[in-house]
Formats: structure tokens, C-alpha cells, sequence
């Protein structure tokens, strides 16, 4: 069988492991360009759904997933036996950190151990999981290579880093440009064609290494440039200065500046995650990763300088934390998406309670979380709730939010994202980030 030849011709079968955030829009991109395509994934939960046609992605079309289910196009299964048909696997599992804050690619481990012992025939395998430089080199090719099974022969393995962006309207999988990195030249050459199929722009580049480098370098400039503007912020905060009002007339600027903005932590999966992925494989080659550490410290001070801008806000009403309602407002990690993964939220909520504040929230796109084994339900955000609460803490600046019914109603605002900026009335309760 000429692999290359079935992926051109878009007869590959193209097996897609993991349903989440990344692989289930990727599975969806692959079986709308006219593949065959089988979704894995070991909760029950996801693949009943997705075999009933039901979407549970935010930025999936549902209308069009139910069709490439009922078309025979998409079907999921638990049962890792399938791959002994497929000809091209993507590989989109978890890469969380551990407590000891050292990567933890088990995920990854699992999902090659279930093609090593499933896999027939010749077939593309390309990691997408955001992980540190080598992974792909020096732990998947020696669990899948043996004296019978060669790269570049028998299988041909790549990495091309997910790039996902939850919520935004404007780069989906299609136009996000596709870094492809294999362990050999006929592997690039391989999933350069599988993914050239289904997105606009692929960028070949050297080596795994390189590709998987290329990812934890995007989201490391991102994290230390928020650690960078969150530390001018808490400066902003001591002198007395507007620092959203410092970033506009920076960003006035055409050149040699990027505008940043501050915030009360960093959260999803990547942003707090990367970095670290990054600054632990720098020990390992005796380097020290001084700016990543450094950012990565400032942010994790976030959500206490939020605590303590709550506390300040109700001095003035000449209240403590001790016994005071606070209602935090958006509990996801960014605005307009359902994710709380790593949300700086939770952990605001947290140090709230520790400090015995009596904590409520309010999120349209999450009806409930659990902290500490305890269940807490969303509050309807009604008047008689904000009016009720002694400060109101915007964490997560949902497009949704009447940010000018907020202040009026509230005796105290905290806002972490400027989004109260424009509203008007009532700015004395307003305490800035």
C-alpha cells in the first residue's frame, strides 16, 4: 500500500486519540474534507455523545458534526483495537504537570503503548500534545522502533503542535498555519500532505525537536510578557497610577512595542503549563531558565494581589473579609469560553474562603465547580444578588456581562480586566487592577 498516495487521495483512514479541545475540531476538520475518521478517547461519556451526534466543544459546529456522524464520516469507540485499520493517528491527550511540577506525559505513553500493540500495518503517527523538546525523539520512537519495526519504513512518526485558541472567532484549525516537524524527511513530507489537506498553510520544519520547541517558545513569550505587565501593574498600583491608561498610550507606538495586559493569573492548559515544560528540560541541560521562573512567580502572586484589592475595597466601607459576601464574576480562565481548567478563579476563590469570606459566583458558562470536594452552584445574577454582596469581583470579563447594571447595583467593584472601563456612573466603587 502507497500510504502517501491514500493520504493525497484522501482515502487514508485517520484515527484521531482524544476528544477534548484539540482533537475532537481536528477529527471534525479531518471527516469534513471527505476522510474517514475514528475518534478515541477512554471517557464513555464523550464518545456516547459524539456517537449520537451530540457536540459537547464550544468551538465546534454542531450542525455540521451531527451530519458527518450520521453520514458515516465520524464515530468514536474506547476500543484502541481499530488501529490496526487506520493509516494516519493523531495524538491530542493531556500533558498535565505533576505536584512536583515536572511533566507528566503518561498520557502520551498510553496512547503509543496502545499502538505498539495494536498497529498492522504502515501508518502516520503524529503527536500534537504539547510537551518538551525530545519527547517525540527520545520516548516515542524507542517505545515504537524494534528490530522488526523501523521509521521511515514501517511507520513514520512527526510532531506538529496544537495551536488551539478556545473562543476565538477568527482562527479556527483551518487557518491557524500547521508546524510540521518528523523524525525523518519522508515523515515531514508525510504529515505535511495529511494536514496540507485540511488547513491552509503548513510549515515544514527540521527536525521534532524544533517543532516541539516551537510551541513552548509561543506560549513562553506570552507568559513572560503577561509576568512583565503584571509587575508594572502592582508597580502602577503603589504610585498610584492608571496602568490600563499606560498600556493604550504605549500601544500608540507602530513599532518595537506589543501591548500586554495585566490580569488576575494566567490559566487554561497552555499558559501556566508550557513554560514549565520549557524551564524543567533547560535543568536537565544544566541551564538555568531565569526570565521563564521569574514570570511564572509573578503570575502565581496574581490572585493574592486580587484578595488583597478586595480587602482594601471594603475598608472603605470600613468592612474586613472576615464574614464579608463576595461574589466573583466569571470563573473560567478566559472570557466567553466554558474552561476553568487552571482558572485563576478557583484560586482566588479559595483564598477567600481561607481568609473566612463568605464566597458566591456567577458564570454563564459553568453551572457548577468543586473545590476541596465541596459543590458550588452558580447564583443567578440578579439584582437583589449584587446588592446583597459587600464587593463584586470581575475575574473573567464575559462579553455577557451588563458591566454598567454591575456597578449601579453593587456596593463594591473589584476589576481585574478593565471592564468596566467605559461605564460612567457610580466610578468611585470601582477598584482597578
Amino acid at each position: 500500500m502507497d500510504l502517501l498516495k491514500h493520504i493525497q487521495n484522501k482515502e487514508a483512514k485517520v484515527a484521531v486519540i482524544g476528544l477534548g479541545y484539540v482533537g475532537l475540531p481536528l477529527a471534525v476538520a479531518f471527516a469534513s474534507k471527505g476522510f474517514s475518521v475514528t475518534g478515541l478517547d477512554i471517557q464513555e461519556e464523550k464518545i456516547q455523545r459524539l456517537n449520537r451526534g451530540e457536540n459537547y466543544i464550544e468551538d465546534v459546529d454542531s450542525a455540521l458534526l451531527s451530519k458527518l456522524v450520521s453520514e458515516g464520516k465520524l464515530k468514536a469507540t474506547m476500543d484502541f483495537s481499530v488501529i490496526k485499520d487506520m493509516d494516519t493517528v493523531s495524538i491530542c491527550v493531556p500533558t498535565p504537570l505533576r505536584k512536583t511540577k515536572e511533566p507528566d506525559i503518561s498520557h502520551i505513553v498510553s496512547a503509543v503503548e496502545q499502538l505498539r500493540q495494536h498497529m498492522s500495518r504502515p501508518l502516520l503517527i503524529v503527536l500534537e500534545s504539547t510537551t518538551y523538546p525530545g519527547t517525540t525523539r527520545e520516548i516515542m520512537l524507542p517505545l515504537l522502533e524494534d528490530e522488526y519495526r523501523k521509521e521511515g519504513r514501517d511507520f513514520f512518526l512527526a510532531f506538529s503542535p496544537e495551536r488551539v485558541d478556545p473562543g476565538n472567532p477568527q482562527f479556527k484549525t483551518r487557518n491557524i498555519p500547521k508546524i510540521i516537524g518528523g523524525i525523518s524527511a519522508h515523515s515531514t513530507e508525510m504529515a505535511a500532505t495529511l494536514y496540507g489537506s485540511i488547513i491552509d498553510q503548513v510549515v515544514q520544519v527540521s527536525s521534532t525537536d524544533v517543532a516541539e520547541m516551537v510551541k513552548l517558545l509561543e506560549n513562553t513569550f506570552r507568559s513572560v510578557n503577561i509576568g512583565l505587565v503584571n509587575e508594572i501593574a502592582m508597580m502602577c498600583n503603589r504610585m498610584g497610577i492608571d496602568v490600563w491608561e499606560v498600556i493604550d498610550g504605549a500601544a500608540t507606538k507602530p513599532f518595537g512595542f506589543l501591548p500586554f495586559y495585566p490580569g488576575p493569573g494566567i490559566g487554561g492548559h497552555c499558559l501556566p503549563i508550557d513554560p514549565l515544560y520549557l524551564s524543567w528540560k533547560a535543568r536537565l541541560v544544566d541551564f538555568e531558565a531565569r526570565f521563564i521562573d521569574l514570570a511564572a512567580a509573578v503570575n502565581r502572586r496574581m490572585p493574592n494581589l486580587v484578595v488583597d484589592l478586595v480587602s482594601e475595597a471594603l475598608n472603605e466601607d470600613k468592612k474586613s473579609l472576615n464574614d464579608s459576601k463576595v461574589l466573583i464574576l466569571g470563573i473560567t480562565y478566559k472570557r466567553n469560553v466554558d474552561d476553568t481548567r487552571e482558572s485563576p478563579a478557583l484560586e482566588i476563590f479559595e483564598l477567600l474562603q481561607e481568609r473566612k469570606s463568605r464566597v458566591f459566583y456567577h458564570d454563564p458558562f459553568v453551572a457548577e465547580i468543586v473545590l476541596e470536594s465541596v459543590q458550588y452552584k452558580c447564583e443567578p445574577l440578579t439584582d437583589e444578588l449584587l446588592s446583597n454582596m459587600d464587593c463584586a469581583v470581575i475575574v473573567t470579563d464575559h462579553s455577557a456581562f451588563d458591566y454598567e447594571r454591575i456597578v449601579a447595583k453593587s456596593k463594591r467593584v473589584v476589576d481585574t480586566r478593565n471592564a468596566a472601563k467605559f461605564v460612567e456612573k457610580n466610578r468611585e466603587r470601582i477598584t482597578k487592577l
